[in-house]
């Protein structure tokens, strides 16, 4: 995975150095709100925070009880944000402003388009791809989301069902009772973009591995299996994710894991990706500083960023990935570009995913046998990875954690039912 990951963050560098030329030009609309007056009790912020949405500040459509206090103790005397906020979440299943919508009401902020980052968002800077045919396969408004990302030419699971219905005989009550003809020029696939799980796995499953193993055409069979296949860029591995149920959900990384498998056990050998974005991938965090950082610049405040609090409920994917990325943070000291973090820190709360419950072995062989490493099997299995540099009850705890940690406010000062373990 390494070479790929130099490739991703060297594109990410690209993208958005024509990102920042344009925001200067004044061609792309504002990040937030202009002109934030930070009251003269606090001084300039020195640090950002990226929140996660399912499991830290909502559970399916409910909000998470002190959400919304939470992030009124974030405004300043003018109502608005005093800090940098990006929210970063693997849900896909709808376009940016509609979450933006979503979370303004659920925490009583005004939230725009540009601080949410859902699993997809990165797809943005993935420029090679947007002029190629490419199948798109999710749930929601798949076709608008694919069109805000960038891509010109878009085929989706149903396209494909309706254009080679043969190919999806699962379900006896939807096969045709009239075979009609093969369409002959339904254009190729070029490369499949997995935004988020289906609403029909079998359906998606047999015929996104009817696209693999005809290199794009479906209505040929090849003799030999293509390889290396058609490229795939997959967004949200989440094993699972926590809604309004007491046990957490199957997310999207629970169908990839079928996809994955169901490929090998056909062909003997192993699916590949040209990409897997979403959290815990270092893409996503990167993109969220850049976020961050154009944020902060936005509205004139020159004091450089110098720590990223990322608040979440799921070791698996926001404490690896935010860990991930300040092990990279780390390893940039010294050869970098003089705005970029100087760490970024891991905040777990306990009212998503994780629960207080149960902790990973460091033995790493452990680990994988007791099935305990929930990660995407590209990740490797890091014990230290999955260990929160903070562990707080709820998103409150932890903003007052930060504050405090950050000089804002004093001890006393604290609004908190209890200490957070640090």
């Amino acid at each position: 995975m390494a070479p790929l990951y130099h490739r991703m963050f060297g594109m990410v560098r690209r993208s958005y150095s024509t990102w920042e030329r344009s925001l200067s030009l004044g061609t792309l609309p504002p990040l937030g709100h202009r002109g934030l007056a930070v009251s003269a009790r606090q001084p300039p912020p020195r640090f950002g925070l990226l929140f996660d949405i399912d499991g830290v500040l909502v559970r399916g459509r409910n909000p998470i009880p002190g959400a919304a206090d939470a992030f009124s103790r974030l405004l300043g005397r003018d109502g608005k944000l005093a800090v940098p906020v990006v929210f970063v979440t693997n849900a896909g299943n709808c376009i940016r402003q509609a979450r933006a919508t979503e979370l303004s009401s659920v925490l009583g902020v005004e939230i725009c388009a540009d601080q949410i980052i859902l699993s997809h968002s990165p797809l943005r800077m993935f420029h090679q791809f947007h002029n190629k045919c490419v199948l798109f396969s999710g749930q929601g408004p798949v076709e608008e989301i694919a069109k805000d990302l960038g891509f010109n030419n878009i085929v989706t699971i149903d396209d494909l069902r309706t254009a080679f219905p043969l190919l999806d005989m699962v379900d006896h009550s939807r096969r045709p009772k009239n075979p009609p003809p093969i369409c002959s020029d339904f254009p190729t696939i070029e490369a499949v973009v997995l935004v988020g799980e289906p609403v029909r796995w079998e359906t998606s499953l047999q015929l996104i591995l009817d696209v693999l193993l005809s290199s794009g055409r479906p209505s040929e069979w090849l003799s030999q299996v293509p390889h290396p296949h058609i490229p795939i860029l997959a967004c949200n591995m989440d094993l699972v994710w926590m809604a309004e149920a007491k046990a957490p959900r199957f997310g999207h990384g629970t169908f990839l894991v079928c996809l994955e498998t169901l490929y090998h056990k056909l062909t003997g050998q192993e699916l590949r990706y040209e990409a897997l974005i979403g959290k815990p991938s270092t893409v996503t965090y990167s993109f969220a500083e850049r976020l961050i950082l154009s944020q902060a610049k936005e509205r004139g405040w020159d004091t450089p960023i110098q720590t990223i609090y990322a608040i979440g409920d799921n070791p698996m994917a926001d404490i690896y990935g935010a860990n991930l990325y300040n092990r990279y943070l780390q390893s940039q000291q010294g050869n970098s570009r003089d705005s970029q973090p100087e760490s970024c820190q891991s905040v777990l709360v306990c009212t998503g995913v994780y629960n207080g419950q149960g902790d990973v072995s460091p033995d790493t062989q452990e680990s994988v046998t007791q099935t305990v490493f929930h990660g995407h099997r590209d990740f490797r299995l890091d014990p230290s990875l999955v260990e929160a540099t903070h562990v707080v009850h709820d998103v409150g705890q932890a903003v007052d954690l930060v504050l405090m940690k950050e000089g804002w406010v004093s001890e006393d000062e604290r609004v908190g039912s209890s200490t957070p373990k640090t």
